[in-house]
């Protein structure tokens, strides 16, 4: 059977090339919404972490109705840390739509996710957003888009893709660059007629692929996926199966089945071939398991999700300050939170350590971990992270080291200091092109070349730099890279910063606190613009006096402090040092926090 009343598409991109934004339109145009209901913007990114960031960290599934037709629509995140989501996504749909800023054109994860998308024999539609841009370069963009089609071995079918132009904040498209839109019907109309509909047999033993999870307080866990042959019912009897674990099997039944409409989930009685449904009642369902009528238990192969890249150790918080902010605070909690969190996470891999206190937890980059302790800081953990370390593998006697495809676009002011970086970083030059005062660099790196290189990276570009990289392979290992050149300033007590140590301490480098602030010794309070660290003491207090000098009692004047990022401070700590992170404070501090013990394990180490 052909079900010609379905399509099912995943948009792809690079990130903050508009999918979300586009999806809102489509949703609108579509009748989605009531005339008077008021909707924000970006509605698919539900999460508070996506919508401050204004990028897509979970792919989300919506469907729109047009001219009979349901389109199952899914929006991908465009960040290569979690492009293992977009990977396992990509089984559910039959198309994709490629979306290009008219500016940037594509982009290292554009290439990712469309090698993916074409590797499953996907139809491709290309739309060319942002058009109404003053800097669109609609035509070259078109050119690139074509020649990354070549470049990965499109079939003839995937090089004739249709090419649309479109503005997704304003809701147009159209077939012609320089020709604007009205609405969006051309898009929906080509999605009718490029992407293919589903089909299967609606009659034979069910089968359904589960390609992502979500969770419940009511109902537990929720599997999303595509039925791929027959028809599903509530109070169904199924069995689990796994592909890649033959000996994984379990007997279950479907207690509650969801369509999706819109951006809601819809209770149904049945759904059958080519349906996207979420269904509840199977307790340990994972992503990559098949649901399996019982007479016939045949999985269906899960895409291999690439390896992580990186990995930081997760410990309980043991410093001084320890337990005063935070809700969930041991070992237990911190095990159970983790593991949880890899049953939706396909991409990232925790394991236990010979300590029961610390967890190596690996992920695609430092964005995919960042958003992870982001996440779990404000659910009101409180633990301790290590500098990220790569993963390198063992070959044939070598060792290999992954490496990033880095793409920059820059100020012409800027390309000598980035080139004189990417040096230093091992990084090797692939392509370099100028137009309009900017140049675009693209360069092949190693992963750990670009710790701690983003904030040198807005410093020399004064801003103005774009960057993103996305994995590109592993290679022999490039040699030792040069590590932090400037050192910390380190608390010398525990009390209160006050004012007249701060200003005492601002002369030997950057602080990183004001007055008022908590602080115990070995703390990092500040960054020294030498090798080296310095003690100082911020808690030092005016010894008083009964004498009085003209202009001794003047204000002191402090500056203000530079305030770390929780991806500053992941890129600023080095091998002995960790990050304090709870609900309410990202402390820096040294691993050993008493100075003379700190000075005889450094000589230990050195002799």
């Amino acid at each position: 059977m052909i079900r010609n009343d379905l399509r099912n598409i995943a948009i792809i991109a690079h990130v903050d090339h508009g999918k979300t934004t586009l999806v809102d339109q489509m949703l609108k145009q579509s009748g989605t919404f009531r005339d008077n209901q008021s909707v924000q913007d970006r509605v698919m990114d539900n999460g508070d972490l996506e919508r401050e960031r204004g990028i897509t960290i979970l792919a989300k599934n919506t469907a729109i109705n047009y001219k009979g037709t349901k389109i199952n629509i899914i929006d991908t995140p465009g960040h290569a840390d979690f492009g293992g989501e977009v990977e396992r996504i990509l089984k559910m749909v039959d198309g994709v739509i490629l979306l290009v800023d008219s500016f940037e054109g594509p982009m290292p994860q554009t290439r990712f996710v469309l090698s993916k998308a074409l590797a499953l024999g996907h139809k491709v539609i290309i739309v060319v957003n942002k058009t109404d841009r003053p800097d669109a370069r609609n035509e070259e963009v078109t050119e690139e888009v074509y020649d990354l089609l070549f470049d990965l071995d499109a079939n003839e079918e995937q090089l004739e893709s249709k090419i649309l132009y479109c503005s997704g904040k304003e809701g147009t498209a159209s077939r012609e660059p320089g020709v604007k839109g009205e609405n969006l019907d051309i898009l929906f109309d080509t999605i009718l007629e490029e992407i293919p509909a589903p089909e299967g047999d609606p009659e034979g033993p069910a089968q359904m692929l589960i390609s992502s999870i979500d969770y419940n307080d009511f109902v537990g866990r929720i599997g999303i996926g595509r039925i791929t042959r027959g028809t599903l019912h509530v109070n169904d009897p199924v069995i689990v199966c796994d592909f890649h674990n033959p000996d994984v099997s379990y007997r279950s039944k479907i207690v509650t089945l969801y369509q999706i409409e819109g951006l809601q989930r819809v209770p149904a009685q049945e759904a059958t071939v080519g349906d996207i449904v979420c269904i509840s009642g199977i307790e340990k369902l994972t992503i990559g398991e098949t649901i399996c009528s019982p007479d016939t238990p045949e999985p269906l192969e899960f895409v291999k999700i690439s390896a992580p890249t990186v990995e930081m150790t997760f410990s309980v918080n043991n410093s001084p300050f320890a337990g005063k902010e935070g809700k969930f605070l041991t070992s237990r909690h911190l095990r159970d939170r983790l593991f949880k969190e890899t049953l939706k996470d396909v991409s990232l891999h925790v394991y236990e350590t010979d300590s029961t206190e610390s967890f190596r937890v690996a992920g695609r980059g430092e964005m995919h971990l960042s958003i992870l302790i982001e996440t779990m800081r404000r659910e009101g953990y409180e633990f301790q992270v290590s500098t990220p370390q790569v993963l390198f593998q063992q070959e044939g006697g070598k060792t290999l080291e992954p490496m990033e495809q880095l793409v920059v676009d820059v100020p012409d002011f800027a390309t000598g200091s980035v080139m004189e970086k990417m040096g230093i970083r091992k990084g090797t030059l692939v392509s370099m092109n100028p137009f309009n005062g900017r140049t675009k660099l693209e360069f092949i790196v190693p992963a750990r070349g670009l710790f701690g290189y983003r904030n040198e990276f807005l410093t020399d570009t004064k801003g103005e730099g774009i960057m993103s990289s996305v994995f590109y392979g592993y290679e022999p290992y490039k040699g030792d890279i040069p590590k932090r050149a400037t050192g910390s300033l380190i608390a010398f007590e525990t009390g209160t910063a006050v004012t007249y140590g701060l200003y005492n301490a601002q002369e030997r480098g950057t602080l990183f606190i004001g007055a008022g602030v908590e602080v115990y010794e070995g703390m990092i309070v500040g960054q020294s613009p030498k090798d080296e660290d310095i003690v100082v003491n911020v808690c030092k207090k005016k010894h008083m006096t009964n004498t009085r000098a003209s202009g001794s009692d003047d204000a002191l004047r402090l500056i203000p402090p530079k305030v770390m990022s929780l991806e500053q401070a992941i890129e600023f700590i080095t091998d002995d040092e960790l990050i304090e992170v709870t609900p309410k404070s990202i402390r820096m501090r040294k691993r050993i926090l008493d100075k003379s013990e700190r000075m005889k394990a450094w000589s230990k180490n050195r002799g």
